[in-house]
């Protein structure tokens, strides 16, 4: 039962699926949930103290802190990547170690207002460049060198539509428990 717990808040909305296809619908669906995160994320820390920002959602996971930090290194980086999708040919996207990034001294110490506001700015911009995408433009692809693999822009865009909604779940989920 234990494995199973830590499971879920591992990953409680459940692990991601990449489609295989997707509709129009999908395409509203996705850019919805993208487009209405940084408002969800705003409405669900406010009023959180410092002290329970600065506490684990998880045992061993990342403090409330450094989730709001990582969404926004980790979509900013996104867009870059549906950028250079629109304007090459499968361009090679850089990684970058997450880990490390939520480790470093501005993800657990920075005020999370800062990330709030970029991750406005950052999904206001996105948005309006998702909405301009003809239906060809979401079958275009970037090779990402970890995985070996092309990576669609619509199986990316599910992809961050999940994940939002992944981290945004960790935080309510810590909530919840805690009954703040």
């Amino acid at each position: 039962m234990e494995g199973i717990e830590i499971e879920s808040r591992r990953f409680p909305i459940g692990k991601f699926s990449a489609p295989s296809s997707y509709s129009t619908e999908d395409i509203k669906k996705w850019i919805h949930s993208i487009d209405h995160l940084p408002g969800a994320l705003r409405n669900t820390i406010s009023g959180l103290n410092d002290n329970q920002l600065d506490t684990p959602y998880r045992e061993g996971g990342w403090t409330i802190r450094q989730v709001v930090h990582h969404l926004v290194d980790s979509h900013i980086n996104s867009y870059c990547r549906f950028k250079l999708a629109m304007t090459e040919e499968t361009p090679v996207i850089k990684p970058y170690y997450e880990d490390r990034w939520a480790e470093l001294k501005d993800s657990r110490n920075a005020p999370v207002e800062l990330s709030l506001s970029l991750l406005e700015a950052l999904h206001s911009r996105w948005i309006y460049f998702l909405r301009t995408f003809t239906d060809d433009d979401w079958k275009r692809d970037f090779y990402h060198p970890e995985s070996q693999k092309k990576q669609e822009l619509y199986k990316v865009l599910a992809l961050y539509a999940w994940h939002g909604n992944h981290h945004l779940a960790h935080i309510t989920g810590l909530k919840q428990r805690m009954k703040w």
